[in-house]
């Protein structure tokens, strides 16, 4: 977050969109998720099927067996889904939700029985709605987080208030009560303990993003650092090459910025720097990626995008930083800036990104040699490409 900058709400902060550092996260956290969910249900599976083998006429033992089977059957289609690097921003929302019910799932099949008692008082099965919920902080979204907690409270409250209403539960036909007789002061209890093991999960997420934000942030622009950008942007260039998409990497460089500096002083820089970082940021897609190269310039990556759209996108972005005033500190008034950018393009430019970064760099000097205040697409200043379209 840049200096100055009003710091979010709570609100604010659990119902924005992830950003792409975190959906990156909550991509890694998804298939360890899934890695755990069909190691866990595999070994699940063994209980039920003893219990079948061992006492084939117990009903219950037939409905753990199945309930098994099912989140064994999903957790398997899981598996493959997230292992195919099929990831998409609902993913997390429809397996968190998915885990969560089966243990109702589960919990309810006993009150079909007619054993409304293992249903409310199990010491095993509700103890699993723990192990859901906190695998939801390995999504890094506190959305996730909030909404599965909320979903555990209510469906098992609903199994909850269907025993009490269709059973006296502590009648004596229910005696010597083997899981216990029903308290509405221990149900909620249990139902006070889910609340706080999702207020807790989606805590461990918000301090995560804190985290991962401040590791990956440019203190002065709030944009993406260097050492985030070089991962993100081998990321793309790996996604690309499996795709066959295209992609484009731009530099840009803020011209005249020392004689700016010189001329207004060092804090008119950094609100020079902070006003066309905020541009650039503003002016991109989510999935775009902007960052603070070094000193004043930036780079940036459109993932599927060819060098002819990107290229309109920085005329766009040259025009508006162009004619954006400056507010100089001290009330100087305001000023202006220019900036000059060069594009390169995989795979028609570069093969690697060392090759990529270097043919965008020599096309931002070819901007600067030409005049600067200008977007140079291959070895031709702007100029002469807006003449020859």
């Amino acid at each position: 977050m840049p200096p100055g900058a009003a710091r979010p709400s709570l609100w604010q902060r659990l119902w924005r969109p992830a950003d792409p550092v975190m959906v990156d996260a909550g991509a890694g956290g998804e298939l360890l998720v899934a890695r755990v969910r069909l190691l866990l249900t595999g070994i699940l599976l063994v209980i039920p099927a003893t219990n079948v083998l061992l006492d084939p006429r117990i009903e219950e033992n037939y409905v753990g067996l199945g309930v098994t089977l099912l989140a064994l059957a999903l957790a398997l289609v899981l598996f493959h889904l997230v292992k195919r690097d099929v990831f998409r921003p609902w993913l997390p929302f429809l397996t968190s939700a998915m885990d969560v019910t089966l243990v109702s799932l589960a919990l309810a099949s006993f009150l079909v029985l007619g054993a409304p008692h293992t249903a409310v008082n199990s010491k095993v099965l509700f103890e699993v709605y723990f192990l859901a919920i906190f695998g939801t902080s390995l999504r890094y979204d506190a959305r996730v987080c909030v909404l599965t907690g909320a979903l555990a409270i209510l469906e098992y409250g609903a199994i909850v208030a269907w025993a009490a209403t269709h059973w006296r539960l502590n009648d004596p036909v229910f005696a010597p009560f083997p899981y216990g007789m029903f308290s509405w002061n221990a149900q909620g209890g249990r139902l006070v303990i889910l609340a706080a093991a999702g207020v807790l999960s989606t805590t461990i997420v918000l301090r995560t993003q804190r985290l991962r934000h401040l590791s990956t942030s440019d203190r002065l622009t709030g944009l993406f650092n260097r050492g985030y950008f070089e991962a993100r942007l081998a990321a793309e260039l790996s996604r690309a090459r499996r795709s066959g998409q295209p992609l484009s990497l731009v530099v840009v460089d803020v011209d005249h910025f020392k004689r700016f500096n010189d001329q207004h002083g060092h804090p008119a820089g950094d609100v020079a720097l902070r006003t066309i970082g905020t541009l650039l940021r503003h002016a991109v897609r989510r999935s775009d990626i902007v960052a603070r190269w070094g000193g004043e310039e930036f780079v940036l990556v459109f993932p599927e995008t060819e060098a002819e759209a990107t290229y309109e996108k920085l005329e766009q972005i040259r025009r508006a930083v162009a004619q954006a005033p400056i507010r100089l500190p001290r009330q100087q008034g305001t000023g202006t800036l220019t900036i000059s950018a060069g594009i390169a393009a995989w795979p028609r430019d570069a093969a690697g990104i060392e090759e990529l970064l270097a043919a965008a760099d020599a096309r931002l000097f070819a901007a600067k040699a030409a005049g600067r205040d200008r977007v140079v697409l291959g070895s031709v200043p702007a100029g002469t490409l807006l003449a020859s379209s």
